[in-house]
Parts: C-alpha cells; structure tokens; sequence
C-alpha cells in the first residue's frame, strides 16, 4: 500500500495521451493505493462545474470509479481553482483547502499547490488576488458559458506573453524561499510537498523537506510515500496516441 499525489496534469482536449495516462493511472496502481491526493491543475482550465464536455465527464467518470476503492483527495491550483462542490461530488473527491497538513503514516506533511508562494512574480499575485476573490467569482460564474471559455482563453494567452517577456522567468516563476521558510515555520512541520513550478526535485538545504511534484506534459509525475517513510518520485512515459 501507499500513499500517491500528483499536481498539474493541465487535461486538455488536445493532449488526449496525457489524459489516457492518467485514466489508466486511476483504473491501475492508483486502486491498490491508501489515498490518492491531486495538488492543483488537474485541468488546463475550469471555467464553471457546467461544463459538461466529454473530457470533463470522462474524468469525472474515472475519478468516481476509483473512488469506490481509493479515497480521493483534491485540492486547487491556479488553473482549476473554480472546480467546485459539484464536480468534487460527482468526480467522488474530497476537497482540501490550501494549505492543508495531512498525516501520512505518522510524518505531519504540509501540502500545497504552491503557487501562493512564488511572491516574485508580481504580475501574477496581483492577478491571483483579483480571481480568487469570492465576489469576482460569483459574478464571473454567473455570465454565460461561451462568454466564460473565452475569458479563459484569453487569460491563456496572456499568461503565455507575460512568462515568455520575463527577463528572470526561472527565478520569478518559482517560489519565494523566505516565503516557504515563514510557512514551514507557522505550521511547525519539517516537509511540505507542493506542485505549480513543474520543477520535480526533492529539497532539502534550508533545514526541512520540501518536496516539489513535476508536469504532465511531457511525461506523468507520481510521488509514492510508503508506509516506512520512504517515498520515490518517479516519472510516467506518455505515450503518442
């Protein structure tokens, strides 16, 4: 048995082998597993529960599937983070806030989609701010759908030209140091793993574990923790389809 998480997946029509990989995922090893926790962006985008598209309710379909054997445990990222109580419920996941500590087989661990942290990124907080606001949300939620996919489409888009024109994109897109150390110490808890950057890596210099889940784009990433404490992050090849 084992405890397996995964973060950014970014779903999307066009890229139907990721979203084959990860169905085979949950209908395979993710059934003999104690949890299964997704750390944000399962989606490329998520602009309302009602969208019904077939890769939304195929998803949902799987998730559900698994549910019946696995407990599911979803938390957002900053591109799904409108994903809501109905396709928590009909997907059978359980929604997490962010940040949340979750005990796994013993060890207090601090998960977190991570992209609250990378306060260099200016542009970026100043947008997240605006999104995350609960009154933004209702009226956004509240126009039509087609009005709706072309906001998100154009916020795509825009987050593409501000990443492409940063002069220190590998250092501004990714966390803030003092940020993790302030939020590793008001948790009082030694390891934090989080997602967002697309930088797989396992930290482990500045006196806690922090341990950072990679992308689906080019390959699948699953970090397994065993009930020894050990854990392995490994990489999922996609295969063209």
């Amino acid at each position: 048995m084992a405890i397996l998480l995964v973060s950014d997946l970014h779903l999307d029509a066009s890229r139907p082998a990721v979203t084959s990989l990860f169905i085979d995922f949950l209908r395979g090893r993710a059934r003999d597993a104690d949890a299964l926790y997704i750390l944000g962006d399962l989606f490329e985008m998520w602009v309302g529960d009602d969208e019904h598209s077939e890769l939304n309710d195929t998803v949902a379909a799987a998730l559900l599937e698994l549910s019946s054997v696995t407990p599911i445990y979803y938390m957002h990222g900053n591109r799904d983070f409108l994903l809501g109580d109905a396709y928590a419920t009909q997907s059978g996941m359980t929604l997490l806030p962010d940040p949340y500590v979750a005990d796994f087989y013993g060890v207090p661990t601090l998960l977190s989609h991570g992209d609250a942290y990378c306060l260099d990124d200016v542009a970026y907080q100043a947008f997240r701010s605006q999104v995350r606001d609960l009154e933004w949300q209702k009226q956004f939620l509240s126009q039509p759908l087609e009005a709706r996919l072309a906001f998100a489409a154009q916020a795509r888009a825009a987050s593409a030209a501000h990443q492409s024109g940063l002069a220190n994109m590998e250092t501004i897109t990714d966390v803030t140091p003092s940020a993790i150390d302030e939020l590793m110490t008001s948790f009082g808890v030694s390891r934090l793993i989080h997602g967002h950057t697309h930088r797989p890596f396992v930290h482990t210099d500045r006196g806690y574990e922090r341990i950072v889940l990679g992308d689906w784009y080019e390959q699948g990433s699953v970090l397994e923790i065993v009930p020894n404490g050990e854990f392995t992050l490994e990489s999922l090849p996609v295969l063209p389809k």
